[in-house]
């Protein structure tokens, strides 16, 4: 399962414009919900993991990703650029859809299973159109519940 994604989790917006920019909008996201953790901590955690090789994964999808001491839980937050972003993608394609999640030092399993389960959410063609169609964040996070996947 995915840990819930209520909207003050959800930027339906995304502002940025290329690859540093979108890890430090979802940065500022995850910190905004996860005060404990210093914005710069969380960038340097996300963008640390980019180094390694994108988490661009095609279709217009990324989930940036990193373990981080200081937090209890995986923490997940969800962002949408309209317009697309330049993200190293393995199809080349600009990404729209991001999920970051941030997850305690020795969470190996919970957290793999949780990327796991991310990338399976977003394989449907449907869910990807839903989202990116959808009004705001009220509605991306009524498509997370509708789905079951998330809980």
């Amino acid at each position: 399962m995915i840990p819930p994604i209520p909207t003050n989790r959800i930027s339906p917006s995304f502002q940025a414009s290329g690859k540093k920019e979108a890890l430090l909008e979802l940065a500022a996201l995850l910190h905004r919900n996860c005060p404990q953790l210093a914005e710069n901590e969380i960038f340097a955690t996300l963008q640390e993991r980019e180094k390694i090789g994108s988490t661009g994964i095609g279709e217009g999808i990324a989930i940036p990703h990193g373990k981080m001491e200081g937090i209890e839980q995986i923490e997940i937050c969800f962002a949408r650029s309209l317009t697309g972003i330049p993200f190293e993608a393995g199809d080349n394609k600009p990404v729209h859809l991001f999920f970051a999640l941030l997850a305690p030092k020795d969470s190996a399993k919970p957290y793999l299973n949780t990327l796991g389960s991310l990338a399976r959410f977003l394989k449907s063609p449907h869910i990807r159109s839903r989202l990116l169609n959808a009004e705001g964040a009220e509605e991306i996070a009524d498509i997370f519940a509708s789905t079951g996947k998330f809980s």
